[in-house]
C-alpha cells in the first residue's frame, strides 16, 4: 500500500511525540494503520509525504541510489540572480560535504492554499518563487541549499516524489496511490 499525504506546516513525519508540550502528528489525519513515512518532510514544511506498509518500497523511494527526484517549490527572501540560480544548478558546499547538481529554476508564485500562520511579509525585502529538484535528501537540503547561495526559504512546499504529484490534494487529506 502506498499513500499520498499532503502534510500541513508544523506537524511532525511520525505519529507520536513525547515532547512537552506535544506537538502535532500524523496520527490525526485517519491514516490507514500500520503505515509509515517513506522519507521525511521537516515540521515548517509542507506538501507530498509518501507513507506505505512495505518497507522495500520505502527504501526504493528514499534510498539515493534509486534517483527518485524530489520537486519542490521554494519561497525565497530576495530577487534571485543568474548567479544564484547556477550555483544551485551546479551543485553548492554545504557543511555536511557538496550537494549533487539540482535542476533550479524561476517560476510565478503557484496557487497554494494558505500557510497557517502565513509567512512574514516585509514590503521592503522583495520574494520570489523558485523550482527546486534534488535527487538526495539530506536532513533540511534545500532550505541550507537556498541560504548558502543568499537566498532564505520563507516556504518549503514538497509537489513531488519521483512520479507521485500533490496536485490538488488538501493539506491534511491523502489518497491511495494507483
Amino acid at each position: 500500500m502506498l499513500i499520498a499525504f499532503n502534510k500541513p506546516y508544523g506537524v511532525l513525519c511520525q505519529f507520536t511525540d513525547r515532547s512537552t508540550p506535544p506537538r502535532r502528528t500524523l496520527a490525526e489525519f485517519g491514516l490507514p494503520p500500520d503505515v509509515y513515512a517513506a522519507g521525511r518532510l521537516d515540521h515548517d514544511s509542507e506538501g507530498l509525504l509518501l507513507l506505505t506498509d512495505d518497507g522495500a518500497l520505502a527504501h526504493r523511494l528514499t534510498d539515493p541510489r534509486h534517483k527518485q527526484p524530489k520537486t519542490y517549490w521554494v519561497q525565497v527572501e530576495g530577487e534571485p540572480t543568474d548567479a544564484q540560480l547556477d550555483a544551485l544548478r551546479r551543485g553548492v558546499v554545504l557543511n555536511d560535504g557538496p550537494t549533487r547538481p539540482a535542476r533550479a529554476q524561476r517560476i510565478d508564485a503557484p496557487a497554494l492554499w494558505p500557510r497557517d500562520p502565513p509567512v512574514r511579509f516585509r514590503k521592503t525585502v522583495p520574494d520570489a518563487w523558485l523550482e527546486i529538484v534534488i535527487g538526495e535528501g539530506r536532513n533540511r537540503q534545500v532550505r541550507r541549499m537556498t541560504a548558502a547561495v543568499g537566498l532564505p526559504t520563507l516556504r518549503l512546499v514538497r509537489v513531488a516524489i519521483g512520479g507521485h504529484r500533490l496536485d490538488d490534494l488538501a493539506p491534511g487529506a491523502w489518497r491511495a496511490c494507483v
